[in-house]
């Protein structure tokens, strides 16, 4: 009986790294461009932007909370930093302050209504979905924003020794987001908010304001991603962002993160997206309709929530 447990702990464990090598596996078969080093970048260069917003909704689903406003949030900070990033107008650190900030405000209000006002998440940031795509049509009537800037193009559009930027924009805030979550204090609150709700406030933790925080840096996160979008695409777009928040949470919930709070990590996060992104990639190639892409994502995310419960159910 032990060797089972042991056995099904240590496959619910690795079996996300298992099942992404046999997916490549499948893919460098299916195609033999797959496992070129050049689509091996353009792979990590694509998935970039969406990983990144998938460790704060990773952080969200750890503390027990959804978010379902990281699309329009994406969308609104893409528009608002573009208005700051005219050639000759402002020093480039004004408009990724801006994209940044204006994420986070959005993500300050969401943890506030949620923490203080007792509102289940999911009305808030629903509600919020609908306010943030609304608020990046407001601020540019509907129009992209364009004429950006050389520096503000460099920042999703150049390259650091042969390697994308945006790569190393991903690398870096996965560092700081498992560093955060393995190695402080408000990492191990955010697990025990997530884990025990009644339980971390009994022993004496500020659930309210850890809930507060974690909205408000997977905003920020969403913010940096918007920007880094526009960067990319060289435009601000109302309507960038679409469906973001789908991709964002099937990468944590396929990665290992509990729709329950409590139970993940960002290195299956990161696993995640890559399955996703290594789907969409493998199924270009064989040239695949994108719509059967999204049929296959969604299969995914409904098997992997079905296998979370489960393994509750059993614990």
């Amino acid at each position: 009986m032990n060797m089972v447990q042991t056995m099904t702990e240590k496959a619910s464990k690795y079996g996300i790294y298992i099942a992404f090598i046999i997916l490549c596996i499948i893919m460098s078969f299916l195609s033999p461009y797959f496992l070129t080093f050049q689509n091996i970048v353009n792979i990590l260069n694509q998935v970039s932007i969406i990983g990144i917003i998938a460790i704060g909704s990773t952080m969200v689903l750890l503390s027990g909370g959804l978010d379902l406003s990281p699309g329009s949030i994406v969308a609104f900070s893409g528009v608002m930093a573009a208005h700051f990033a005219h050639p000759g107008e402002y020093p480039i650190i004004v408009p990724i302050l801006v994209g940044i900030g204006s994420g986070a405000a959005l993500g300050l209000i969401n943890g506030f209504v949620t923490a203080k006002g007792k509102v289940p998440p999911f009305i808030v940031t629903l509600g919020m979905m609908s306010i943030g795509r609304g608020l990046a049509m407001l601020a540019c009537d509907g129009m992209q924003v364009i004429n950006l800037s050389e520096p503000f193009k460099m920042l999703g559009g150049s390259k650091i020794f042969g390697i994308p930027v945006l790569i190393v924009f991903y690398a870096g805030i996965f560092l700081l987001a498992y560093f955060t979550l393995e190695k402080t204090r408000f990492g191990r609150h955010m697990y025990a908010v997530g884990g025990n709700e009644t339980a971390a406030h009994v022993s004496g933790l500020n659930v309210d304001r850890i809930k507060i925080l974690v909205y408000t840096i997977a905003a920020g996160l969403s913010g940096l991603g918007g920007l880094l979008l526009a960067s990319r695409t060289v435009v601000g777009s109302p309507i960038a962002g679409m469906g973001y928040e789908l991709d964002a949470i099937a990468a944590a919930v396929i990665g290992g993160t509990s729709t329950t709070g409590g139970v993940g990590r960002v290195t299956g996060t990161i696993i995640g997206a890559l399955i996703i992104q290594v789907i969409s990639n493998g199924l270009d190639m064989v040239n695949v309709p994108s719509y059967y892409q999204q049929i296959v994502k969604g299969t995914i995310i409904i098997f992997a929530v079905f296998v979370d419960m489960k393994t509750k159910q059993r614990a």
